[in-house]
Order: C-alpha cells, then sequence, then structure tokens
C-alpha cells in the first residue's frame, strides 16, 4: 500500500481553511470561485449540496457547532426547491443526498427524513418506463428544449438517494427505478474500453435509442473526464447496495479506462481523448470524484485486486493535494485548476465546490471513513 504519512495534514489544511471560510461563505450555495472567492448561485442550481455535504463531513469529524448549523440552514433554504417554487430536475440525490440524508443519518432530524423521502418522490417521478432512464435537465430554454428523451452519465450519482429511500422505507419501487437506469448506463453509455459518453438521447414514446451527444465532452465519441468519474463512482455506489455484478465489472472497466489515461501527475485533462493537449485545462473535480470511487471499489474487491485501485486513488489525492491544493493562497477554494463546462467557456480553471466536496470525501475515507452520506 501507498505511504499515508501526508493524510492527516491535508486533513488538518482542509478543517483550518474550511473553518475560515465558512465565515464569509455561511448558509450559502457556492458553485465556482473567481478571484478568490465562492460565487452563490440560488439554491435550485444542482451543486446546492456540496457545500452542506462538506460541512457534515467536517463536522461529523470535529463537532463544530458552527458548521452544523450553517449545513442545517442550507437544507431549510431548499424548501423553496422542495415546494416546487423552482423547477426540480434529476439532480435531487446531489442536493438532497448530502443534506437531509447527511443530516439524518448524523442526528435522525425527523424533518431531514421528510425532505429526503420527498426528494426521492420527485427523481422516481422522472422515470421513463418505456426507455428505462430517469430523465435529464428540463426545456428552460433552447438548448433543451428537445430534451425530454435524453439521460445523462452525471445521474448514477443521483441513484443514492432512490437506494436509500428504498431502505428507509421498506418499499423495493424507488430501488427498482434505480437500478433499471443502472442497466441502461451499463448498456448504453458505457463503451468496450470503458470509456463513457455524457449524453444517450432516446425516443419518449418508445424507448428507442436515438444517438449520443458530447455533452460537456470534446466530442460524441470523446472521453469527458468528469463523466467517466461520475461512471467510476457511480456505478460503484449502485454495486454496493445492490450487490449486482454487472454494477462492479462495469465500475472496474470504467476504473482501467481512467487509471490507463491519467497524466504523468494523475490528476486528467478534461477530456481524455483531446487531438492535442497542449495548453488544454486539466479538471481536478474529475480526480477526486474519481478518488473517492476508487477508494470505495478497492473495499468491494478481492484483497488481491483491492491496492490497483487504493494506490491509484491515493496517487491523484497526493498529487491534488500537494500539486493542485490552494493551502497558502489568498483562495476560498480548496482545489485549483477545476473545468466545468469547456464547451460553453463557463469555469475553466478555477476552484470548484464539488472538486472540493469529493476531495474531502476522499481524504475522510483514507483515515478510516465508512459511513456514507450517498
Amino acid at each position: 500500500m501507498a505511504d499515508l504519512n501526508w493524510v492527516e495534514q491535508a486533513w488538518n489544511d482542509i478543517v483550518h481553511k474550511v473553518e475560515r471560510t465558512s465565515a464569509r461563505i455561511g448558509a450559502t450555495f457556492p458553485h465556482a470561485s473567481q478571484k478568490g472567492q465562492y460565487d452563490s448561485p440560488p439554491p435550485d442550481f444542482w451543486t446546492a449540496g456540496f457545500w452542506p455535504g462538506l460541512l457534515w463531513l467536517i463536522y461529523k469529524d470535529t463537532n463544530n457547532e458552527k458548521l452544523k448549523q450553517f449545513a442545517t440552514e442550507c437544507e431549510i433554504k431548499l424548501d423553496d426547491v422542495l415546494n416546487d417554487f423552482y423547477e426540480l430536475d434529476h439532480d435531487s440525490g446531489f442536493m438532497w443526498s448530502l443534506t437531509a440524508v447527511a443530516n439524518y443519518k448524523l442526528t435522525k432530524n425527523p424533518d431531514s427524513r421528510r425532505r429526503a423521502l420527498i426528494a426521492a418522490s420527485h427523481l422516481a417521478g422522472r422515470f421513463n418506463l418505456k426507455g428505462k432512464y430517469i430523465r435529464a435537465w428540463n426545456d428552460r430554454d433552447d438548448h433543451f428544449r428537445d430534451n425530454i428523451g435524453w439521460a445523462i452519465i452525471d445521474c448514477l450519482m443521483n441513484l443514492p438517494l432512490l437506494y436509500w429511500a428504498s431502505e428507509e422505507t421498506k418499499d423495493p419501487r424507488f430501488a427498482f427505478i434505480a437500478q433499471e437506469h443502472a442497466n441502461t448506463v451499463v448498456k448504453e453509455f458505457i463503451r468496450p474500453d470503458g470509456s463513457s459518453h455524457h449524453i444517450v438521447c432516446f425516443d419518449p414514446h418508445t424507448g428507442e435509442r436515438l444517438e449520443a451527444k458530447g455533452g460537456q465532452g470534446f466530442a460524441p465519441e470523446s472521453a469527458w473526464s468528469r463523466g467517466n468519474s461520475w461512471a467510476l463512482h457511480g456505478l460503484t455506489l449502485s454495486y454496493l447496495y445492490t450487490q449486482d455484478e454487472l454494477y462492479l465489472q462495469a465500475a472496474k472497466r470504467v476504473a482501467h479506462f481512467f487509471i490507463a489515461n491519467l497524466p504523468d501527475d494523475h490528476v486528467p485533462y478534461w477530456d481524455f481523448r483531446l487531438p492535442t493537449i497542449e495548453g488544454a485545462p486539466r479538471d481536478s473535480s474529475a480526480g477526486a470524484i474519481a478518488a473517492s470511487g476508487l477508494i470505495e471499489l478497492a473495499r468491494c474487491v478481492e484483497p488481491l485486486e483491492a491496492p490497483l485501485y487504493h494506490d491509484a486513488a491515493v496517487r491523484i489525492l497526493k498529487s491534488l493535494y500537494e500539486n493542485y491544493g490552494a493551502w497558502n493562497k489568498e483562495e476560498e477554494g480548496l482545489l485549483l485548476h477545476g473545468t466545468s463546462h469547456f464547451p460553453r467557456g463557463s469555469n475553466v480553471d478555477v476552484p470548484l465546490i464539488y472538486g472540493d466536496y469529493f476531495f474531502v470525501e476522499a481524504i475522510s475515507k483514507l483515515r478510516g471513513e465508512t459511513e456514507l452520506f450517498w
């Protein structure tokens, strides 16, 4: 196993920095850092759960009541979203697994349980029976006007909300939907080499697969690195809930592709199949998401296999900490050089809150944490 002497220092740096930056960020919903300071989108934005989730992770270790207060306030602010003042989409899992489910698991707050079950019901309601997928996004503007038959790789990370709801209510219907969507991902998104599509389009009336789209990747047949990290992590979580070997084998295939295509410093470019990497931005968030998934995957396989995934995760995380961390800078983000949506030119080469969250999650796992919010 790899040397882990640096992990405690990384955790201490995380805790000290978040305790400082939380004084300004408070109970808001940061997404991307610009000029050293996180922005604050409205609570219906898909990243709304990551900051409170990060606070819960640190609270679990430190019992810092101020962080608990901010996380709880964020969850309450999300009630407007849950009560249809905003239009919900497929990202209910990202938003309420890391707020309401986390709170309920740690405090047994009955209001948090209620919120999470409502969110799970909304997510289940997006399931297309013919195509066996959970519909992505809503047709809010021209970019999404034809998306009623779209599914995306990111949604694998929303499925744990459904698995949790089935376990909590003893009602298997939530898990049935989650597994059908996961089955569709394995069949239609994951290529034989382990790379993944971002968007796959179906006929919403017949369920027929129509085409794949490039989405946030370079091209329809390229390999958007964050999409591959969603696939790796999400399939592993589906295996943990179901013990279905289909998901484990698919997760391993994606992991092998991801690891084999990392550059020398173990942090991916924003797409694995760029025509040239000269001047191409990295995506530290993809590295953090994958690393957390790899640690989980190592726990699922036979002992002789585990070091392949665990040691790869350690290499990624150590590089992120040493080469991409913003520990001594006037910067609220934890990780530099994240890439949000390169084709649109949106938030390129900046800290991203989901990169920060998964980095903290992964480091906490290296310290022995096994209780998941997912």
